[in-house]
């Protein structure tokens, strides 16, 4: 008669147990893989196929007994590395986002928002259009699988029976946040640019002609040139969004 024993079980569920969890925190957090079109069922299956498809590629995982002391600690550092990449990813996405809104704030689309009910949140158009095209760019550039990538890293630069305030540390996610401004005023830079010409051209017409109503053909003025600094900024977006991907990835790989 075959018997199985409780540590027999344990030994065979430790290893993929934890990366499961760190998966499916990425799964939770990141853009796309966390959108509501995305069944949670699916999601937690996709996590589990991810998690036994990398056991050969991983390091060799510490044995944690899951009725152990060990095994909460072990669960809160799997669930705050993976939702430190899932976070980073978005950061991403919010830097796209605050670019446009800066850019349709110049072109005095600011008042165009709506309700995004994806971030539950109030969203303006131009910077719900650049995160569209940054979901684009996403899955061209296999933006995704960098996601993975970063996910199998991090087994190797943060290892399971790692504490998880050291991990956090080294991590250094603050840092992010000077990275979102810095790198959302970059994207904006060229439509920015030639809005300000614009606004300054209209400045000296002011002036020249004061019975001109300045406000009646600044509006579409500026509208315009907007829709032509984006529509000319566009093909160069690529080079940002590998730089903040690249960015992402060089946080967990040590």
């Amino acid at each position: 008669m075959i018997s199985i024993s409780e540590a027999q079980i344990i030994e065979w569920l430790s290893p993929i147990l934890w990366p499961f969890l760190r998966v499916l925190a990425v799964f939770t957090a990141a853009p796309i893989f966390s959108s509501r079109a995305f069944p949670i069922r699916a999601r937690i299956g996709l996590a589990f196929l991810v998690a036994y498809a990398a056991q050969a590629s991983m390091p060799e995982q510490p044995i944690i007994d899951i009725n152990g002391p060990q095994a909460l600690g072990a669960v809160v550092q799997q669930v705050g590395i993976g939702l430190a990449i899932g976070f980073a990813a978005r950061l991403i996405f919010g830097a796209f986002e605050l670019a446009g809104q800066i850019v349709g704030f110049q072109m005095g689309l600011g008042f165009a928002a709506f309700f995004d009910p994806s971030t539950s949140a109030q969203s303006s158009a131009m910077g719900r259009f650049y995160n569209n095209m940054a979901v684009l760019l996403f899955i061209v550039m296999n933006g995704h699988l960098m996601v993975l990538m970063a996910v199998m890293n991090s087994f190797a630069a943060f290892p399971i029976d790692q504490n998880f305030l050291v991990a956090l540390k080294e991590l250094g996610m603050y840092r992010l946040g000077a990275d979102l401004f810095a790198s959302a005023f970059w994207i904006s830079l060229p439509v920015v640019a030639m809005l300000m010409f614009a606004n300054l051209a209209l400045g000296i017409v002011s002036r020249v002609a004061p019975q001109m109503n300045i406000y009646a053909i600044g509006f579409p003025i500026t509208l315009s040139v907007g829709l032509i600094g984006v529509a000319v900024a566009l093909p160069m977006l690529e080079q940002p969004f590998s730089a903040l991907l690249q960015r992402m990835m060089d946080l967990f790989n040590r």
